[in-house]
């Protein structure tokens, strides 16, 4: 579903999206939640634009946006016709599997082909959400009861889904290749928003040594 994930620093998010002269200034987030202001890169007047938007729309917080539902509900009926995109940067993301006995384990998720990626996203005024996406093989093994993933952008989607058209946008909303994921079993700590360091992200073995 993508309740949490991991934001890079400034200077690694303006590397990577070339942007020159951002006014932005951050640190590196390892554990983001819904409400949080996050970094987000949107197109204004057909120029490329940098803010700090909060996760999530209204009051109570939508902070994914299924893309089956995409002209459906109300908070975001027309966002893709409207060209309301952006881009959420990303080093990863956590899941929790459900296990047998119900306890729920934490996954770190990342993308092995970009050290930063980007989710495709909707902002309004001062807000954005994230598209999420029936999960490929490898997320339905470990988001187990919803199936769900987000709707993470191959770099040559990224301009499309920025500057297309809605009908050029839309294929960008296509699970990531499993082949190009890695999950693997992080340490309970990412269940509390208060934690915010780079131990959340070890493997579980690393944190049980």
């Amino acid at each position: 579903m993508c309740r949490r994930y991991v934001s890079p620093d400034q200077v690694s998010i303006d590397q990577e999206f070339d942007l020159v002269r951002s006014e932005w200034e951050f640190s590196a987030n390892f554990n983001v939640a819904p409400t949080d202001a996050v970094p987000t890169i949107r197109v204004i007047d057909d120029q490329p634009d940098t803010a700090l938007l909060k996760w999530g729309f209204g009051d109570p917080v939508t902070y994914i946006v299924p893309v089956e539902k995409l002209n459906l509900v109300a908070t975001d009926r027309g966002l893709l016709a409207r060209g309301q995109r952006c881009i959420i940067p990303a080093l990863g993301f956590y899941e929790w599997r459900v296990n047998a006995s119900g306890s729920k384990q934490p996954f770190y998720v990342h993308v092995e082909d970009q050290d930063v990626f980007g989710f495709a996203g909707f902002w309004e005024r001062e807000s954005c959400v994230i598209i999420t996406l029936p999960a490929n093989a490898v997320m339905a093994e470990v988001d187990n009861t919803e199936k769900r993933m987000p709707a993470i952008l191959t770099r040559d989607m990224r301009d499309v889904w920025l500057y297309g058209s809605p009908v050029n946008a839309a294929p960008a909303l296509a699970p990531y290749d499993g082949d190009r994921l890695v999950a693997y079993p992080v340490g309970p700590g990412v269940n509390s928003p208060g934690n915010n360091d780079e131990t959340l992200i070890e493997p579980l073995e690393a944190n049980a040594d």
